[in-house]
């Protein structure tokens, strides 16, 4: 069975009160991608005291300037990003192992216009065969983001599961899976059971919310009662971890959100 994680910005208080804030819920885990906003020793004895696990973080650097020029460096469709880009995997590599992290999310960068995309495609097979390595010596799994285009992310290179899963295959490193997210899916191509049933061994994490919206699950198309059953019939047994605006408070949502694991 997979494991529920609640999102950080659902818990209004100091960044260390959230994983007993979470526990409190019922959540084993916590979405806290961003680990260079953190002391990471003290949010590691906050792990070791609650049991609230972190189970992703997300590539970065604890050096503002570094932080800047990743942004700005176009992301991995681009080549020339692959050297920095790089630094900051093993950076997060070394943060994960501390937080006990199982997945470090990588995104792709937007589409360079006048570059063939098959170019691009091929600059981000490159990048991951890069990283693999790193992520299978820590026992991580990289796990790689496709974005909705149409609400969100106007000008993000990946967007389909089918290209997603190409990316994996032709990496062929098992520590590189999909972050396969709920919500951009749907906006995107939708036909969620389908797809994740057909994909499954190709993923390794999952976010939620609603759409339209982004908020939390119940509030909007996706029957989520049938996609987490779904999920859950695979034998999937990684973290699905909300990503969502709640649209009331977070002790009225909660309960909502534990009944969608009531499937019989």
């Amino acid at each position: 069975m997979f494991t529920l994680a609640a999102h950080v910005s659902w818990f209004k208080c100091e960044p260390y009160d959230k994983f007993r804030e979470a526990e409190k819920r019922k959540f084993k885990a916590i979405e806290m991608l961003k680990w260079f906003d953190l002391d990471l020793e003290r949010a590691k004895k906050e792990i070791e005291r609650t049991g609230v696990e972190i189970p992703a973080v997300m590539v970065g650097s604890d050096s503002p300037q570094k932080m800047q020029i990743l942004k700005e460096s176009g992301g991995i469709v681009s080549q020339d990003a692959h050297a920095l880009f790089l630094e900051a995997f093993r950076e997060t590599v070394r943060a994960a192992r501390i937080l006990g992290a199982r997945n470090i999310v990588v995104t792709t960068g937007n589409e360079i216009n006048g570059m063939p995309r098959a170019r691009q495609h091929g600059n981000i097979v490159q990048a991951l065969r890069a990283a693999a390595p790193w992520a299978e010596d820590a026992g991580i799994q990289i796990v790689l983001e496709p974005l909705n285009v149409l609400v969100d992310h106007k000008g993000y290179y990946l967007s389909t599961t089918a290209e997603s899963v190409e990316i994996i295959r032709e990496v062929d490193s098992p520590a590189v899976r999909i972050l396969y997210d709920i919500y951009h899916q749907q906006i995107t191509e939708g036909n969620l059971i389908h797809n994740i049933r057909s994909n499954i061994e190709y993923i390794g994490h999952f976010h939620a919310a609603d759409v339209p919206g982004r908020h939390q699950p119940g509030t909007g198309e996706i029957n989520y009662r049938n996609v987490f059953k779904a999920i859950r019939d695979t034998g999937f047994d990684g973290t699905v971890a909300f990503e969502c605006i709640l649209s009331e408070d977070v002790d009225k949502v909660c309960p909502k959100v534990w009944e969608l694991l009531d499937f019989d």
